[in-house]
């Protein structure tokens, strides 16, 4: 089991929040500093995330996962377990330069709800994509 780090701000302070990944079960451990602990299970390490950033909406997640930009490709899924996705911009290809760990920080374009991020994705597919 990994774990990792990340900033969180909850009721207006930041604190560290661990999260403890588990790659066998596909689980994230979510745990506070206040001793809140909940394990949110999902699809692939992106997935699980979401679901933590979906239940606590009114906590902002300081990390590469919740920019609303940032999204896995299959490949990405199945190769790092969600670890690595696309920070991706519209009208370009996502080359391997635009590959971010979703657990590094960042505090900009940020979002608890994963279709704000699956709605971006589409907009990117249907995006005319030039090659720069």
């Amino acid at each position: 089991m990994d774990s990792v780090e990340i900033v969180i701000i909850k009721n207006g302070r930041r604190q560290v929040a661990k999260l403890l990944c588990d790659s066998e079960t596909l689980t994230i451990n979510f745990v506070m500093e206040n001793g809140y602990s909940k394990t949110y299970a999902g699809a692939d390490f992106y997935d699980c995330l979401g679901n933590i950033r979906k239940e606590h909406c009114n906590t902002v997640f300081l990390c590469k996962g919740s920019k609303i930009n940032v999204h896995p490709s299959s490949m990405s899924s199945q190769m790092s377990l969600g670890v690595k996705a696309y920070e991706l911009t519209l009208g370009k290809y996502a080359s391997r330069s635009d590959l971010v760990n979703i657990f590094d920080y960042e505090e900009n374009n940020l979002t608890n709800d994963p279709e704000i991020q699956r709605a971006f994705f589409m907009r990117w597919v249907e995006s005319d994509i030039s090659e720069e």
